[in-house]
């Protein structure tokens, strides 16, 4: 090309080319779809206009250069030195051509450079305090034939959001949408790909082209190191679409100021908590769990002989070992493997911690190294720590020896709290604050019995499997889970016992259509069936669905899942679970000395799993009471005129709804806090779950827009047959039935139950499955530990279960071997 021109590869000193030009030159070597271009340089125009044959001469070399680009029609846009700049845009002040035929390009490229020197851009320069009148550059690129087009934003130039890119867009070209006389569509794309548009129904691009906009305009952003105004168009349509950059420029107005950098990492994992606390949990809820999770936690290693000072220390690790990650709990994981670093033998530990809380990919060695202490490098340093372990293992010796007193203990202080105190019904909210507290002070400050069964339970458990494995290979996992089956008094399968039972006095006395259509009164003259019943309620009355979660409705004010789960029971014809064999230690051992010390050790870890799953039944009945008293606190604030109804407590914390009750709250307007709460629920309510395990960068400020999440790995799978945690021997061909809310679907008598988690609650859905898949879960999950007891197979782990198996398919499932096969 000539001296007058510059082809792309060339314009890429603003200087000379403009900033458009540079703009366009840099993102063409970067790799972006940018539509071919050249560069009409300023003198050559001028020269022109007083010189006819320099005219000639130059308008040749326009409609060769053209040419050169492609076929026409042409944009001619200007190309000013401050043009596209970081301080100042110029946006819509020059003068732009579209559609221009190669025989007027440079008729249209002298309108345009005349436009550089009218009133409109000198007081744009006035205003800006930018300089004089200055030639512009031109630049002549291909017209694109949009399907679509408009503007973008790689941060939101009106709220300042660094997070959010903003995108308009229109049919056809998008000039009418730049200089406004069309209105067009507006997207906001959040950093985790949420996609909001006004108005409600998309016309000109789908929500998959605004991702791939937004993505674009965040590209621009990160090669130009600042946040970037772009131009696009979409030409084509399905496979044929192509995005393409017309051009990119800073955005010049007040941003929020850029976060310093945080290379600090925090992991979520929700892989075990998911089954007490499934979906969305309400801030009444979490704050309770949380403050639960503190207080219980430093009373424990406070148990096992940690100093107070140390405790102190680490206050902040006690006070997060949950988050809230938009409306749903997880553990944060570091803080996990921060409290037990605190116990000596910490490499050991961490193995059966990860085991307990069902994790299956541990905390990256980048997170590890900076927990507990350094190893001892001197022979002091290692005695310490043996001191250490020596002294934490005689107290914990000393509490497994006191194991029966403490259990004891605590069940009395627990029956006392439950059941002294004002009634609720007639308490006023001084005295339901004061009851709280008692439960706060007596129980949750003194949770020694299920705190250090848990700790056995944790240790014993692992320790055991991994002898067995180390002794028996494969066969030894298997004889593992087998030997926790049947133990006979695990309080979490007397429910379904109890439901088969009053499912057999109904179908005896022929009362299931009765009871169907009638409702609970057809049980009047069946007194044995009604007191059954009402013996259900008055021990599992709080076992609901979600029983953890202070905003479940338990089964004593809607005992509507266990009618369903009886009348389901009453219509399956009578049947025997095949009973399972004792466990035939010679033929797994043939050593005598291996089974004598694998036996004791396998009994005890037996029955620590035992009076866990126990003592976690406890636990329900605590938030049972607790849900009680803050609801009956709910009544009162609301007849007080504080707010609407009792249950807006549920979209406060604890903390404010004992501070309203005691003096110490910062707003007046509780009304005004549930409503924003609320309104936060309901848009979290419209999002699917993350993922259970979350990895993010710097500090973890809790919005759906700071994840980080890694993909799910399916495992070892084909289309048809899958391999997850085998928890329950056994082997079951039938009918798969996904259910997501037992509380609104149930399965038929001999259908495989397949959930993406389960908690207590599930008991009724439980009593008639013949197999049990579940996405999350361990070995030591809750529906793990109860399809053993009820002898019915098992697989947890399954990740992605609810979308891979159809709903009605058949399936078999394997409970030893983990295997779940999708039948022809």
């Amino acid at each position: 090309m000539s001296q007058n021109i510059l082809p792309a590869d060339k314009a890429t000193d603003p200087a000379t080319a403009g900033g458009k030009a540079a703009s366009l030159a840099r993102l063409q070597q970067e790799g972006f779809d940018v539509p071919a271009f050249f560069v009409l340089l300023p003198q050559a125009v001028a020269e022109a206009q007083d010189d006819k044959q320099a005219r000639r001469r130059l308008n040749r070399e326009v409609k060769q250069a053209a040419a050169e680009i492609g076929p026409g029609p042409y944009a001619v846009r200007s190309s000013g030195r401050a043009e596209d700049g970081v301080e100042h845009s110029h946006a819509g002040q020059f003068l732009t051509e579209l559609n221009v035929t190669a025989p007027r390009v440079l008729t249209a490229a002298e309108t345009v450079y005349a436009s550089g020197f009218t009133g409109p851009v000198e007081t744009y320069r006035a205003l800006k305090s930018s300089g004089g009148a200055e030639a512009p550059a031109i630049v002549i690129q291909q017209m694109i034939p949009a399907r679509a087009a408009g503007v973008a934003f790689s941060a939101d130039p009106v709220s300042g959001a660094r997070e959010s890119a903003v995108i308009s867009a229109t049919t056809g070209l998008g000039d009418k949408l730049v200089d406004g006389t069309v209105d067009g569509e507006d997207w906001t794309i959040t950093a985790d790909g949420t996609a909001a548009i006004t108005p409600d129904a998309p016309e000109a691009i789908t929500e998959a082209e605004a991702l791939q906009i937004a993505t674009l305009a965040r590209r621009a952003e990160e090669t130009f190191g600042s946040p970037q105004d772009i131009e696009w168009a979409i030409t084509g349509t399905g496979e044929d679409a192509r995005l393409i950059l017309l051009q990119s420029r800073p955005i010049t107005t007040q941003l929020r100021a850029p976060a310093r950098p945080d290379p600090a990492l925090t992991v979520f994992d929700n892989s075990n908590i998911v089954e007490s606390y499934p979906g969305l949990v309400s801030p009444l809820t979490y704050s309770f769990a949380s403050y639960s999770y503190n207080r219980v936690y430093r009373a424990f290693v406070a148990l096992l002989g940690v100093q107070e000072a140390q405790i102190a220390a680490n206050g902040a690790v006690f006070e997060n070992l949950l988050a809230r990650v938009d409306g749903r709990v997880y553990y944060n994981l570091g803080n996990w493997y921060r409290a037990l670093a605190m116990l000596p033998g910490f490499a050991m530990n961490r193995a059966h911690m990860e085991t307990m809380m069902g994790v299956d990919t541990p905390l990256p060695e980048e997170l590890t190294a900076s927990i507990g202490p350094p190893p001892p490098t001197n022979r002091r340093a290692k005695w310490a720590e043996y001191a250490r372990m020596l002294r934490v293992g005689f107290g914990l010796l000393r509490q497994a020896l006191r194991l029966r007193r403490t259990k004891a203990g605590f069940m009395t202080r627990l029956q006392d709290a439950l059941t002294q105190g004002p009634d609720l019904s007639t308490a006023n909210l001084t005295e339901l604050a004061a009851t709280y507290r008692r439960i706060e002070g007596e129980l949750l400050d003194q949770w020694d019995a299920p705190l250090v069964n848990d700790f056995l339970c944790m240790m014993g458990f692992g320790a055991s499997r991994k002898l067995l494995v180390k002794w028996a290979g494969e066969a030894g996992a298997e004889f593992h889970n087998d030997l926790m089956i049947g133990q006979g008094d695990i309080v979490s399968a007397e429910p379904a016992q109890r439901i088969a039972a009053l499912a057999a006095l109904v179908r005896e006395a022929d009362l299931a259509d009765a009871l169907q259509s009638g409702g609970l009164p057809a049980m009047e003259g069946h007194p044995e069936i009604a007191a059954a019943f009402d013996a259900y309620l008055e021990k599992f009355g709080d076992r609901c669905t979600e029983e953890l979660k202070l905003e479940s409705i338990p089964l004593t004010e809607d005992p509507s899942q266990l009618t369903a789960a009886i009348l389901a029971g009453a219509r399956r014809p009578p049947s025997e679970k095949d009973a399972h064999p004792a466990p035939n230690w010679r033929a797994l051992l043939r050593n005598p000395l291996k089974r004598a010390v694998a036996k004791p050790i396998c009994h005890w870890a037996r029955n620590r799993v035992r009076d866990r799953e126990n003592l976690r039944f406890e636990r329900t009945r605590i938030f049972g009471q607790a849900r009680r008293v803050f609801l009956a606190m709910g009544r009162e604030l609301a007849a007080l005129g504080h707010i609407n109804t009792p249950r807006d407590v549920l979209n406060l914390t604890v903390g404010e709804l004992l501070a309203a009750a005691e003096g110490g709250g910062l707003t007046h307007s509780l009304r005004a806090l549930i409503a924003l709460r609320a309104e936060e629920m309901a848009h979290a309510a419209t999002r699917p779950d993350p993922d259970e395990r979350l990895e993010l960068r710097g500090a973890p400020l809790i919005r759906p827009s700071a994840q980080t999440t890694k993909p799910e790995d399916a495992g070892q799978s084909t289309d048809i047959l899958r391999i997850a945690t085998g928890c329950s021997a056994g082997q079951c061909t039938a009918k798969a039935r996904v259910i997501r809310d037992p509380r609104s679907e149930s399965l038929t008598p001999g259908d495989i139950l397949v959930a993406r988690n389960t908690d207590p609650g599930w008991i009724a859905v439980f009593a008639n499955a013949s197999a049990i898949v579940v996405e999350r879960g361990s070995l030591l999950s809750h529906s793990a530990i109860v399809a053993r007891e009820l002898g019915i197979p098992c697989v947890v782990g399954l990740k992605g279960a609810t979308d891979w198996i159809p709903d009605g398919a058949q399936i078999a499932v394997d409970g030893a071997a983990g295997t779940v096969e999708i039948l022809p």
